[in-house]
């Protein structure tokens, strides 16, 4: 298409022209799936993470609410865009659901709800207000709990029959089952705001309930990811960032032990209480090494890949939330030991993460702006 102007035609005109023709007749919200939401949760752990770290970053209280802002207007645009790809696009949608491959983001939504919804609290109520960031939180909590079940048990139970293999498996199985592990990490900031007594310790026996869901279901999982990564090597390119996923039930997992044992002595009846705060370092020690080995192998598979010619996708922002929920966990670590060595972790991992999301922030802008994401 010529980059000339005609009478009557204005920039915005033009580059509308050069967007449509780059979607060469494909419909701009045709191919909207779950996965898109992974976009929220990547965005919104930044904010979460950067006021959770163990020590004062000046500013941070300010950024943090300005990324939780974008979080959540990303969240509300990604929202309507699937209710307008469902209603115009019924076949396309029914096909995301049967699909062997995006069926198991429908766990993205999930999370990406109850992320927003934990920032509101952490980092958005400085403009909001607590009385407003509450509501916000409670409301995307239970909403993303709600939907992190059913995706739980309905995903898997969906795929049963599909007949899948050892080398089909990749990273984004997790996907369906992490959901609950994030109510329980999110969950907790919500427990001190309930009256005292049985609705506070009936909030945190849920959420450690969530917790045993999401973990078992990990452990059974993330062996058989092993097994298919040693027996069949890291797939295509294209899958090779979903590796990060496996990063996700752990430090989420270590962040909740944390959360949740710093509130079960004054809720829970001893020895009970002290029993459950004991998991935050006997639990999340030996995981957070688990963790660190993993982020290893997971970055040599994806160097490896860059060399390769890795293309680029949305996959990319599994480098960003699963990331994410290490630094939480490693800052939990540093908060409950005072370990200085851990606190230099939490920062090095943070900036990483930074790295990672701005990067992949400005190839989805620029996919996004030229077409190439929505075909």
């Amino acid at each position: 298409m010529s980059a000339t102007l005609h009478p009557g035609t204005t920039a915005g005109g033009l580059r509308t022209r050069r967007f449509l023709a780059e979607l060469g007749g494909a419909p701009m919200l045709g191919h909207v799936g779950p996965n898109w939401f992974a976009a929220v949760m990547g965005t919104g752990i930044v904010a979460v993470a950067l006021v959770g770290l163990p020590f004062h970053v000046p500013g941070a209280e300010t950024v943090a609410a300005a990324i939780w802002a974008l979080a959540a207007g990303l969240l509300l645009v990604l929202t309507a865009a699937t209710a307008l790809h469902h209603r115009h696009h019924p076949v396309a949608a029914r096909a995301h659901r049967l699909d062997p491959v995006m069926a198991n983001f429908y766990g993205a939504p999930a999370m990406a709800l109850m992320t927003v919804g934990a920032g509101a609290l952490v980092a958005g109520q400085r403009w909001i207000g607590t009385p407003v960031a509450l509501t916000v939180a409670a409301t995307l909590w239970t909403a993303g709990t709600l939907l992190g079940l059913l995706t739980t048990v309905a995903v898997p139970l969906l795929l049963a029959g599909q007949g899948r293999r050892l080398e089909d498996a990749f990273g984004g199985w997790l996907m369906p089952v992490v959901p609950p592990m994030v109510s329980a990490a999110t969950g907790a900031l919500l427990i001190p705001h309930l009256p005292a007594g049985e609705p506070q310790e009936t909030m945190l026996l849920a959420c450690y309930g969530f917790f045993g869901i999401s973990l078992l279901a990990s452990l059974l999982l993330i062996p058989v990811l092993l097994r298919r990564l040693l027996s069949h090597g890291a797939g295509p390119a294209a899958a090779v960032p979903t590796w990060w996923i496996v990063l996700g039930p752990l430090g989420q997992s270590v962040t909740a032990a944390h959360h949740l044992g710093l509130l079960a002595p004054g809720i829970l009846p001893a020895p009970y209480g002290t029993a459950f705060e004991s998991l935050a370092l006997v639990y999340g020690i030996p995981v957070w090494g688990f963790a660190m080995v993993w982020l290893a192998l997971a970055a040599q598979l994806t160097v490896r890949s860059v060399r390769g010619g890795m293309p680029f996708g949305l996959p990319w922002w599994s480098f960003t939330f699963p990331v994410g929920t290490v630094v939480t966990g490693t800052s939990a670590l540093a908060d409950v030991t005072g370990l200085g060595v851990l606190a230099a972790a939490a920062g090095v991992l943070f900036a990483g993460l930074v790295a990672a999301w701005a990067l992949v922030a400005t190839r989805t802008v620029r996919g996004v702006y030229d077409g190439s994401l929505l075909v």
